[in-house]
């Protein structure tokens, strides 16, 4: 990961901390330590090789190498151009639990953060109708009775899918977050705190013998990209696309660092969304209110009416993750790039090859000393058969 950006705010999360079914199931359960640590010497990258060595001993004081451009911290107004105007709102009545989005033009992106949120990009986005709220348990359930629907961790998965498996650890499950006492901080810590449960699933989030009976209004997780997107269909719905979503989530607020404006969490004891406080990953203390998911809607919406856009869940995108894309994306509408398997293997899996797809919003794990992605700016990505008990998703709705 290249870390030839602008002053960091936030360290990144590396994303393998959650490592997807498909190594899991490959590997086997009991080598997951491995896997997360060499997933985050992937994501950090590799020190200076030979070659780079050897390049920079020829280098003299007289031919200084070229600093690398750093994006923005703020761009000029002059570059304040319109590139789509909002969308007037229709006359029909709002889908029920939506609201109305404008588009507009916005400056997407975040140059403080070390992710391949940068440089600043200018973006219009149409208008679209969008969820208040994350789908919740209740929601999700009125499509699985409907459509007899089984999420990607409720399925077993076959010696035909991963002919290296072991056999024994070819079972139905997810991944789940595990309280861990560390000793160090957590980046420089393998990340150990999840665990691949069997039977967890969006029925029983944490694993057997749990449910969701009195969490009906709770957002639903334990969600692959390919359970949204089915849900999604089933509601004459889709994916936002991730230029959608950011615009939505800031709320009209220009280039602000949170959906709700300049404060951080915990001005003057206010909070403002779903958030880790304490000593990441061991202990939560809850100071916003909850130490975990909490119900939908428990914290002030923001300018578009829309709630939990920062923080409680991950919100998965329509979007294939390239993090060349910021740059070479088009301005209007952009829908993501391609499968990025036709394009290089910097956009897929370190682990499994497999194509990534962009979530956003962070979630209730999102620590500052560790994970700050609840920022409406930021972004993430994982596998698109990756569920985990913090990944959910909201859906939009275009105009006909």
């Amino acid at each position: 990961m290249s870390r030839r950006t602008a002053p960091v705010i936030a360290p990144p999360t590396p994303t393998a901390s959650r490592p997807s079914r498909r190594s899991l199931w490959a590997i086997g359960i009991p080598t997951l330590a491995l896997v997360a640590l060499v997933a985050v010497v992937v994501l950090i990258g590799p020190g200076s090789n030979a070659s780079d060595k050897g390049s920079k001993e020829k280098e003299t004081a007289s031919t200084p190498p070229e600093a690398p451009p750093r994006p923005r911290a703020t761009p000029p107004d002059e570059d304040n151009k319109e590139i789509l105007a909002p969308t007037p709102r229709p006359t029909i009545p709002a889908p029920q639990g939506m609201v109305w989005i404008p588009g507009g033009t916005y400056w997407m992106g975040d140059p403080t953060s070390q992710d391949k949120d940068s440089p600043w990009r200018r973006v219009g986005v149409s208008g679209f109708w969008m969820d208040t709220h994350e789908v919740t348990n209740a929601e999700f359930e009125k499509f699985v009775q409907a459509t007899g629907y089984k999420t990607v961790a409720e399925r077993v998965p076959t010696k035909e899918m991963y002919p290296t498996a072991d056999p024994a650890n070819l079972v139905a499950g997810s991944a789940v977050f595990s309280p861990l006492k560390i000793d160090r901080p957590p980046l420089e810590t393998p990340p150990l705190w999840w665990k691949y449960v069997k039977g967890a699933s969006w029925r029983s989030p944490e694993g057997p013998p749990g449910g969701i009976k009195g969490r009906e209004n709770y957002p639903v997780v334990q969600m692959a990209w390919d359970d949204a997107v089915a849900y999604a269909k089933w509601a004459g719905k889709r994916l936002p696309t991730e230029a959608e979503w950011e615009f939505a989530a800031r709320g009209g607020l220009d280039r602000q660092p949170y959906c709700w404006g300049t404060d951080p969490q915990g001005t003057e004891g206010k909070y403002f969304s779903n958030s880790y406080q304490g000593r990441f990953p061991d202990f939560d203390t809850g100071k916003d209110g909850y130490t975990g998911v909490a119900p939908a809607g428990k914290f002030p919406p923001n300018g578009h009416g829309l709630y939990d856009m920062s923080g409680n869940v991950w919100e998965w995108c329509a979007d294939y993750y390239d993090a060349r894309y910021y740059v070479t994306g088009p301005d209007k509408n952009p829908q993501g790039p391609e499968d990025p398997r036709r394009i290089g293997r910097a956009s897929l899996d370190p682990d499994t090859n497999q194509a990534q797809r962009v979530r956003r919003g962070g979630s209730f794990l999102c620590a500052d000393e560790y994970c700050k992605r609840y920022l409406p700016g930021t972004r993430d990505k994982s596998p698109a058969d990756s569920g985990a008990n913090h990944n959910g998703f909201r859906c939009v709705k275009d105009v006909k």
